[in-house]
């Protein structure tokens, strides 16, 4: 995982998927912080409506921390090897998840 073309591009590839991420994020604050309806109702499709922003948020907190990690690895030149056994990631596997830390035999 040497060419520097290929390590912008996944640089790249990873700073828009954050920047989504926050988009995300934003709008389920926005939603989750919104009032309630006085229906009783509507407030309980709301609050399951909450439920699925509550899990939406949290997922991309999981991807936020799992690209900044990604991009830490980056900076450090160890982008693309395996956080466990130190081999080259197929760059196949890291067009499918950029973000991952492992190859596929230790993502087993």
């Amino acid at each position: 995982m040497t060419d520097q073309s290929t390590l912008r591009a996944r640089k790249e590839q990873l700073t828009e998927r954050r920047l989504e991420l926050m988009a995300r994020m934003s709008f389920v604050d926005q939603e989750l912080s919104s009032p309630g309806s006085p229906d009783w109702e509507e407030n309980a499709v709301e609050h399951e409506e909450d439920e699925t922003l509550n899990a939406l948020g949290q997922s991309a907190q999981a991807e936020l921390r799992m690209i900044a990690a990604a991009l830490a690895r980056l900076e450090q030149g160890e982008y693309g090897f395996c956080t466990i056994c130190g081999a080259e990631i197929s760059a196949a596997r890291l067009d499918l998840l950029p973000a991952t830390p492992f190859c596929k035999r230790c993502a087993r």
